[in-house]
């Protein structure tokens, strides 16, 4: 008798089990975990470096870990910050895993931290798939990408817990449509918070910090239908 097995599904099974185990190691210590994800150019690493900053300037214990396929410019960039922070080079595997993250936590990832910022790949398709074991999942996307990025990517937009516009200084003369843009992203994943920010300009300036203290503090995070259609 011949048996056909889905190797998409059972990789995306064990991920999910890998990812609650550390959930909920991580939680019991008090970490929350950010993971934050965008097509490569977005401007993330700015954004999180400026975040990064503001936590330690709060008092906030924060920790970034950053995934690339090589290089380590984006952890030396945030290194700046002066919080701890761990480059993960993939060697060419396009998103983190579960297990992955965990293996590089283990022995690096000081006890007393609040705050764990994932900076996963520049990718918005593989990534989307793969949950890490997060409490905040943020999707983060460039005036400069067009209107129409969430309906393109419909499963990294339709899992998100919040959205990310970045660079919002260049709207006017990106011509970025601000109204279609949040429509698109109400069609995929209806009632998710859209918030605009700028480095630049200092535009949300907090936003990622004060979201994620708000889910470690017990505050109900937004429930993609996605995400409890595919559950």
């Amino acid at each position: 008798m011949c048996r056909t097995v889905d190797l998409r599904q059972a990789v995306l099974a064990k991920n999910t089990m890998a990812a609650n185990i550390l959930r909920t190691e991580l939680t019991a210590r008090g970490t929350t975990v950010i993971n934050l994800l965008s097509s490569p150019g977005s401007g993330k690493t700015a954004l999180l470096e400026r975040e990064l900053l503001l936590a330690r300037e709060r008092g906030i214990a924060a920790a970034a870990l950053t995934a690339d396929l090589a290089t380590e410019n984006d952890a030396t960039r945030l290194a700046r910050s002066g919080v701890p922070v761990k480059q993960v080079l993939t060697d060419g595997l396009c998103h983190l895993e579960a297990d992955m993250l965990a293996g590089h936590l283990h022995d690096w990832l000081p006890e007393d931290t609040r705050l764990l910022f994932v900076e996963n790949v520049g990718n918005l398709v593989c990534p989307a798939s793969y949950d890490l074991g997060e409490s905040l999942r943020v999707v983060l996307a460039s005036v400069t990408e067009g209107e129409d990025k969430p309906l393109k990517y419909p499963t990294a937009f339709g899992l998100a817990n919040l959205v990310v516009v970045t660079k919002s200084d260049l709207a006017g003369p990106a011509e970025f449509d601000e109204a279609a843009f949040r429509d698109h992203v109400e069609r995929v994943n209806p009632g998710v918070e859209v918030v605009l920010t700028s480095v630049r300009s200092g535009e949300g300036a907090g936003v990622l910090v004060d979201r994620a203290l708000a889910v470690a503090e017990g505050q109900a995070v937004h429930a993609p239908v996605m995400a409890r259609t595919e559950a």
